[in-house]
């Protein structure tokens, strides 16, 4: 060791703690007691000021009216939340429903035989993985009529049907309540690789629920929220070209939220959901964490606030 270290611990100087700035006091503790409300046993800090700040524009927009969209993923469904969503749907607090294709395929498993997310890797070995009659039939056969989105023939397929799970279907219980629109990429879906499918068909019908969920969009003004749930790449593409077409159309939507729900961050929800739209005003958010945490958190949260009794079931 150098023996003609300069450096001296001796010199350093150390100040009063009162002259301090500090981020974080005990006023933004949660309380000693735990309320019955959840939302206020959360922290005032970090992501528990976000949770209550996204609790409370849900809140608002079923106050005075405004949307609250939820665009959805496969694995929001396979991890057994429709229940939750279905509630949402029914207490008024979910005004329209947008999900990728494989949602969709989920969905409609679930209403036929009451289970859903198959062995890939097993069935891959043999090329059995998606090839199942029923539900390539179900989907393909539903998607034929020409004047209807793809979302509105399932719903209404299911919906009338004496399949036995059909209350566990968010398509089904959507029937007649909310719009419901299904968007997916041809070949991104085992279905599309069905010989009952069409492409003329599936087209066509794509086109429609593309339609409907730009009207969805453009009634976001001055409130209203969206809700991107487990979809990073599908619904956050779609939902930003969306928005891009109902300002190029003259409609005057901004000063809305934005909320990404998924397990870890992505740059696509980051960019398209959270930070682009709030340059319109408004404020965008990125929860993480597991779906079937956070999904049931939030709606208990929200109908809490907004006085509703929590029972996730059918509509």
């Amino acid at each position: 060791m150098n023996s003609q270290n300069k450096i001296n611990l001796n010199d350093t100087i150390t100040y009063p703690i009162k002259e301090r700035k500090n981020k974080v006091g005990v006023s933004d503790f949660v309380s000693n007691e735990i309320d019955q409300d959840i939302i206020n046993n959360f922290p005032e800090i970090l992501a528990g000021n976000d949770f209550r700040d996204i609790v409370n524009a849900i809140a608002d927009a079923y106050y005075h009216h405004k949307p609250v969209i939820m665009m959805i993923g496969g694995h929001v469904i396979k991890c057994g939340l429709s229940p939750i969503i279905i509630s949402m749907i029914r207490d008024g607090i979910i005004t329209s429903i947008a999900m990728n294709g494989g949602a969709s395929i989920h969905d409609c498993e679930i209403a036929m035989i009451g289970e859903t997310s198959e062995d890939v890797g097993k069935n891959l070995r043999d090329g059995k993985f998606g090839m199942w009659t029923e539900i390539g039939e179900l989907i393909n056969h539903a998607i034929c009529n020409g004047d209807q989105s793809i979302g509105e023939a399932l719903a209404a397929r299911l919906n009338n049907s004496n399949m036995l799970y059909k209350d566990k279907s968010i398509l089904s219980c959507s029937y007649r309540h909310i719009p419901i629109t299904v968007h997916s990429a041809i070949g991104a879906d085992i279905i599309h690789y069905h010989p009952s499918f069409s492409g003329e068909n599936f087209g066509k019908a794509s086109a429609i629920d593309l339609n409907i969920f730009i009207e969805q969009i453009s009634k976001l003004c001055d409130g209203g929220a969206v809700l991107n749930v487990g979809s990073a790449v599908i619904m956050p593409e779609i939902f930003i070209k969306s928005l891009n077409v109902v300002k190029n159309l003259g409609f005057d939507v901004k000063n809305f939220t934005t909320v990404n729900f998924d397990m870890i961050k992505h740059y696509r929800p980051m960019e398209n959901i959270v930070r682009r739209p709030s340059e319109l005003g408004g404020k965008g958010y990125f929860i993480v964490g597991q779906h079937e945490i956070m999904i049931p958190l939030l709606a208990s949260c929200v109908a809490s606030r907004l006085g509703l009794n929590v029972r996730f079931g059918d509509v």
